[in-house]
């Protein structure tokens, strides 16, 4: 597969094998250049091109982060919370606009208004909205959240540049 990311222009998505997931990690990994242990998205469970996203993070205890942050009392990095959210947002962008995503991938260009309201532990599935606000010229703003059985845990304005 190489560096570059195979885009929906150059793919037609496998069938989700999971019913619960829209597209599951098969297809994931063949929009998002991210591997273990970056990839941060197990499934998307809704999608509307164009306005929005929803994704899937199923918080394990085995995830290598967990053995240095903090071992006696596990809490997944806020830092991770948001690259999952810009993950969901690139998957959102790629899948709505594929003929300016083709053979780009995304590149942060900022985050702005982060806010964490709970510790995300292990066993905790994360549920990870993305909303399209503006998109002009690869150029994106997507504002995120990231919520626990339907209670906020982190929420940011991610903005991405299509290189």
């Amino acid at each position: 597969m190489g560096d570059n990311p195979v885009l929906p222009s150059q793919l037609s998505l496998p069938k989700s094998e999971n019913p619960k997931f829209v597209l599951d990690f098969a297809g994931i990994l063949k929009v998002l250049p991210h591997r273990y242990p970056f990839l941060l998205v197990d499934g998307i469970v809704a999608f509307a091109s164009g306005k929005s996203i929803t994704g899937q993070k199923n918080v394990s205890f085995n995830e290598p982060f967990f053995a240095g942050h903090f071992p006696t009392e596990p809490v997944m990095p806020g830092v991770l919370q948001i690259e999952a959210l810009a993950q969901i947002s690139c998957i959102l962008v790629a899948l709505s606009f594929p003929e300016e995503s083709a053979g780009k991938r995304p590149a942060f260009a900022a985050v702005e208004e982060c806010r964490f309201r709970r510790p995300v532990r292990p066993g905790h599935i994360l549920t990870l909205v993305g909303e399209l606000d503006k998109y002009r010229r690869g150029f994106a703003v997507v504002k995120t959240r990231a919520e626990i059985e339907g209670e906020l845990v982190a929420e940011a304005i991610i903005k991405a540049q299509m290189i």
